[in-house]
């Protein structure tokens, strides 16, 4: 069975470059989601549940009836909902540091709300850069990267590029990546949707966040969740932050071994003949 990774809200398929390394006996899809990498220039509409209808073509055109869905941070959500809307392509759903509603922070008018949540992530979008070493110098004062720095992340971030020089900008699209961010707190059915998953679910959390300090999710939100929706199996992560789970080796470390037992649980579809 494949490995299907999803990447999260403002990244692109190089967020997998060291699991695809880490798994040479799996197959890895991994694709940069509408709005973000090479699919930029895609047009609306940019909702979660266009992602799962997107991946689900992928599959579809692969000629893949059914993949382990590994999905970081809004990658998790998107996850979701493609488990809830093909059942028949997920064959077993991980999740990595997302996936679980993020409630908004009270009295925070909506448009206000992406800065919020994301931060520098959203900032850097509007922001130009007069050549790749600019941009590259700007990922290396990163709290959450900079003193991780790896070829995998200079990797990723080399190809989160876009433009010409002196005008270049990351990849990611601020228009999806705003509509994205506005889905990330269980509204929509969203809740339902993660609470019907048959499981198990597994649940990645790294105890740093974006910024290399306070978690994504809270402790307690963390048993909320797990004690709302029972398939929730739920792993908590050593030494990483919410980007080095998927871009520093300890991190994917720490996977490998829930992603090879579900590869190896995984029911195998019969085609039809």
């Amino acid at each position: 069975m494949p490995v299907l990774a999803v990447h999260g809200i403002t990244a692109t398929h190089r967020s997998w470059d060291l699991l695809a390394e880490a798994l040479p006996e799996a197959r890895i899809i991994a694709v940069d989601l509408r709005g973000r990498g090479r699919s930029n220039r895609l047009p609306g509409p940019y909702g979660l549940e266009q992602h799962a209808d997107d991946l689900a073509a992928v599959l579809e055109h692969l000629g893949v009836a059914q993949a382990l869905v590994v999905g970081h941070s809004m990658g998790g959500f998107v996850s979701v909902r493609l488990a809830e809307r093909h059942p028949h392509s997920v064959g077993g759903l991980v999740l990595v540091d997302g996936g679980l509603p993020i409630p908004n922070p009270a009295g925070i008018p909506r448009e206000e709300l992406p800065g919020v949540l994301l931060g520098p992530a959203l900032e850097r979008l509007s922001m130009r850069f007069s050549s790749r070493e600019e941009y590259l110098a700007f990922w290396r004062k990163h709290p959450a990267l900079g003193p991780y720095w790896n070829d995998a992340i200079a990797g990723y971030v080399a190809y989160d590029v876009d433009g010409a020089e002196p005008e270049l900008r990351s990849t990611a699209n601020p228009d999806a990546v705003a509509v994205n961010a506005l889905e990330l707190d269980g509204s929509a059915g969203y809740e339902a949707a993660l609470a019907a998953l048959p499981g198990p679910v597994d649940v990645f959390i790294a105890p740093r966040g974006l910024l290399d300090a306070a978690p994504l999710y809270d402790p307690a939100h963390i048993r909320e969740q797990a004690a709302r929706v029972p398939s929730l199996r739920v792993h908590e992560v050593d030494r990483v932050n919410h980007y080095t789970i998927t871009l520093a080796p300890e991190g994917v470390a720490s996977l490998l071994p829930v992603i090879r037992e579900r590869l190896g649980a995984a029911p195998v579809r019969k085609e039809a003949s």
